[in-house]
């Protein structure tokens, strides 16, 4: 492999290597010393742990080979090659920090007055981690494979599938962990879906106009000169009136939105606008690529 092949992929794998540390240290720091839950096949570590004193790495490693291996043969290489990466880095995170927690080097956050800064750190420290994973093409494993193997084979919705396990798991906790700290989990849980939304959407986001009008050429003319911005001009023709105008199309930040408003109001007050909110822009006047 060649040196730039070589770089391209560290690039690649080394947000993954991130995102598994945050999610190892967030759930031996916040959630176990708590008790609390995760979804998932994490989940099961997590039970097996509480139940039995299982280390969550062996757990982890234990689980995660049989369904790597099948979603192998099923998915092929090329899809498991970063998950391959993501499961052999949470379990090697995970065994570091169970060293140093035992070690004494880190004290985790134990409270029992104060569940919810549990949870709500809990959940910005595992979502950050899996949001970094996933926005680099990478994956934890487990409940992740048996969700992409179910929509290859049947077509069933991954997202369904996922939902469906993480309620089955943290069901099953029940049996192990008091109804109120369930729903403190479910906190964490909602917080980690933001985070992780945030994450892969980008954290810069913009708003984008599109403007039918009979005036389009003017107002182009005026956000492109009195904003900077560049702006499309799409032809397009009325449906109903079967007359040929132009559709304008922009992306500006969120800052701009009124003073675009103005502009447009200014030229024709009876434009027909739709704004729609967008994320991760690039190109010029937003992030270069």
């Amino acid at each position: 492999m060649s040196t730039s092949k070589t770089w391209v992929q560290f690039k690649l794998i080394l947000p993954i290597l991130l995102g598994t540390a945050l999610y190892a240290f967030g759930l031996l720091y916040f959630i176990i010393p708590n008790q609390l839950m995760e979804g998932g096949v994490t989940g099961i570590t997590v039970l097996l742990n509480y139940a039995f004193n299982i280390s969550p790495s062996l757990t982890t490693l234990v689980v995660n080979i049989p369904l790597f291996l099948v979603g192998l043969k099923i998915l092929g290489g090329r899809q498991m090659i970063y998950t391959g990466v993501g499961i052999g880095a949470l379990t090697l995170f995970l065994w570091l920090f169970e060293k140093m927690i035992h070690l004494g080097w880190i004290e985790p956050l134990h409270t029992e007055n104060d569940l919810l800064l549990a949870a709500l750190y809990a959940g910005v420290t595992l979502g950050a981690g899996l949001g970094i994973v996933f926005r680099w093409g990478g994956t934890t494993g487990g409940s992740d494979i048996i969700a992409r193997i179910l929509n290859r084979k049947y077509g069933w919705s991954m997202g369904r599938v996922l939902l469906g396990i993480d309620f089955i798991i943290i069901g099953i906790s029940l049996v192990y962990i008091p109804k109120e700290k369930i729903l403190y989990t479910l906190v964490a849980v909602f917080i980690a879906s933001k985070v992780i939304d945030f994450i892969q959407e980008g954290a810069y986001s913009a708003r984008a106009f599109m403007i039918i009008s009979d005036h389009a050429p003017e107002i182009a003319d005026l956000i492109t000169r009195d904003m900077d911005r560049g702006v499309t001009l799409i032809p397009a023709i009325g449906a109903y009136s079967k007359q040929a105008k132009h559709v304008a199309y922009c992306v500006i930040s969120r800052q701009e939105f009124r003073r675009l408003q103005t502009i447009v109001r200014s030229v024709d007050p009876r434009a027909f606008v739709i704004i729609s909110d967008v994320h991760d822009v690039h190109g010029e006047g937003f992030k270069e690529t």
